[in-house]
């Protein structure tokens, strides 16, 4: 199933997408959903960020690669985590905003996103898939310039705009072995697969669950392979992660 967030000329909705159609759900996404017999072509409705979490947890150094091309000879020995605000969430074909003022340096990072479905803490792995609505596409787009000058990635990843996610949330998608690519401008930088992560879904939520209570629509971004690096304004990006779909998003010098 496909849940997406959408909307018309008469607000915003949830909805199923199925084929070329959206049919409406009455509320939320989480819990038994009830549809409102509403049920409009896909093209004629605008998608959305398929949620706003509460928050947005990202793991960094997640594939042995990535860990390589920054520089780095061994895997951390946990998990490495940082906070996205909730301000930075944009959704497929919204514009990613150059902060050209502060930064001289901006990447993209494609990864797969989980999608929490309801509140949940220190759960362990072999229940993971109990907590998760589904999986979504992700890009943790990075100054990588601030980065390497503050030590600390809050600014470089918090800016407004900085992590698009979409174009749907997809409840059927198996993460341990998906195709995952990012392109700027049809030209692929990077593609790997999901089986390459170091550590898996269940073993992230597991151990983000352990430090902090996780709500429903909040989003564990699960790491990026290598091949990241810089995007220039005018440039188009586009995440795809197999099973899941394309989530692209124009860059354009923030005012």
């Amino acid at each position: 199933m496909r849940i997406a967030r959408f909307s018309t000329d008469d607000g915003m909705s949830f909805g199923v997408v199925e084929e070329n159609t959206v049919a409406a759900i009455a509320a939320h996404p989480f819990g038994e959903l009830t549809f409102t017999g509403q049920r409009l072509p896909l093209a004629d409705v605008r998608l959305l960020a398929p949620i706003l979490p509460s928050k947005i947890i990202a793991i960094g150094k997640n594939y042995a690669d990535h860990v390589r091309e920054m520089g780095g000879d061994e895997p951390p020995a946990e998990p490495v985590i940082f906070a996205k605000p909730s301000t930075a969430v944009i959704g497929p074909g919204e514009a990613i905003a150059y902060p050209r003022k502060l930064s001289e340096r901006v990447d993209h990072e494609g990864e797969l996103a989980v999608v929490i479905g309801r509140m949940c803490r220190e759960v362990p792995a072999s229940r993971a898939a109990e907590v998760i609505l589904g999986y979504t596409c992700a890009n943790d787009v990075t100054a990588r310039d601030l980065q390497k000058k503050d030590g600390q990635w809050t600014r470089a990843k918090g800016f407004d705009t900085f992590c698009p996610i979409g174009p749907w949330i997809e409840t059927e998608a198996d993460p341990a072995d998906l195709a995952i690519s990012t392109a700027v401008n049809g030209d692929v930088r990077q593609d790997a697969r999901t089986s390459l992560l170091l550590r898996d879904v269940p073993a992230l939520v597991e151990y983000v669950s352990q430090v902090m209570t996780l709500l429903p629509g909040d989003v564990i971004l699960t790491g990026t392979p290598a091949g990241v690096g810089p995007l220039q304004i005018g440039d188009e990006v586009t995440v795809t992660i197999e099973g899941i779909g394309s989530l692209t998003n124009r860059v354009v010098e923030r005012d």
